[in-house]
This record gives structure tokens, C-alpha cells and sequence, in this order.
């Protein structure tokens, strides 16, 4: 089984970042990498997840998450190519120790929500409206809000996965 490093393009690690995905695509990524061959997935010069390859569709390549680490990504030190490039066993090693393997157990809960006014006639009406809306501002647009359960002074919007302030009154300050 070889061990490969490969980099996503910039727009597909945003869209990644948003959605929380089983596997990623590589376009043209296939070259020799073979089915269940390990792979590092590197994303702005930095390895972002543990990947085992799972199969090749034409030139694309489908990576499995194994291990996710999307927020504290790692520098690549040296990865990088722009098709997947085999690493030196050491290396992969030494990266893929370090990506955190976290088990659904004892995470901790977290509360989302996505709240809007909406004028309607009847609560179905209003529930249409909403999905009508999350579809079309989606998360470029619509601030998602999230908190610790139980914790609901902690509660932070989130625009694009990254932290996003929607305080009309603070954002004059800084002006």
C-alpha cells in the first residue's frame, strides 16, 4: 500500500469546509494511486485530512475521510504537488500521527441553528419560505448560529465556516 500526497484546489477546500462529506473527489487526481492506498489531503499548503483512496472514476480520484482536522490544519512541510505525489513513509508518519482521529464519543453536543423572519399565511407556508431561502442565500449568506448545549451566552454566527460578527453596532465601531 503506497502513501500519496495531494493538494485540492483553493475553491474545493472552501466547499469542503462547509459540508461535512464522506469523501472528496480529486478532478484528474487518479494518476497512480490505487484503492485503499493512504493519502494526506493538502489544502493551502497545509494537510487537512487522513484520506484512504477508494477508488478511481476515470481521471478523478475519491478519497474516504479517515481523520478530519479542518480547523487547526497542519503546515505540509514539504508536501506539494500539483497531482499526488508519493511521500516518503517517514514523513507520512510523522504528518499523519499528528491529524486528530476524534471519536464520536464524549464530543461534545453542539446546538445549530438558522433563524429568519417570515411572513406567511400558515406555519407550512412559513416552513416552505425558510427552505426556499437557506437554498437560495445558502452558507455564503445566511448566518448559522451555533452554541455548547446548555451554554447559550456562548452562541457565535458563522458565515462560510468561519467565525462571522452580526453586530451592525460593533461593525461601526471598527470604522
Amino acid at each position: 500500500m503506497a502513501q500519496w500526497a495531494v493538494i485540492i484546489p483553493a475553491r474545493q477546500w472552501a466547499t469542503e469546509r462547509l459540508f461535512h462529506n464522506e469523501v472528496v473527489t480529486v478532478a484528474g487526481g487518479a494518476g497512480a494511486v490505487a484503492p485503499d492506498d493512504e493519502v494526506l489531503l493538502v489544502a493551502d499548503d497545509h494537510v487537512v485530512a487522513l484520506c484512504r483512496a477508494a477508488k478511481t472514476d476515470g481521471d478523478d480520484l475519491v478519497l474516504a475521510y479517515l481523520r478530519r482536522q479542518f480547523d487547526d490544519p497542519l503546515p505540509a512541510e514539504g508536501l506539494g504537488a500539483d497531482r499526488p505525489e508519493a511521500v516518503d513513509p517517514e514523513v507520512f508518519r510523522r504528518l499523519a500521527a499528528r491529524l486528530h482521529g476524534r471519536s464520536p464519543v464524549g464530543l461534545p453536543n453542539w446546538l445549530v441553528s438558522v433563524a429568519m423572519p417570515i411572513e406567511a399565511a400558515t406555519p407550512a407556508d412559513a416552513v416552505r419560505q425558510f427552505w426556499s431561502h437557506v437554498r437560495e442565500l445558502g452558507p455564503a449568506e445566511l448566518p448559522a448560529y451555533v452554541w455548547p448545549s446548555g451554554d447559550e451566552l456562548s452562541m457565535q454566527a458563522f458565515v462560510l465556516g468561519a467565525e462571522a460578527n452580526q453586530d451592525p453596532e460593533e461593525e461601526d465601531e471598527d470604522d
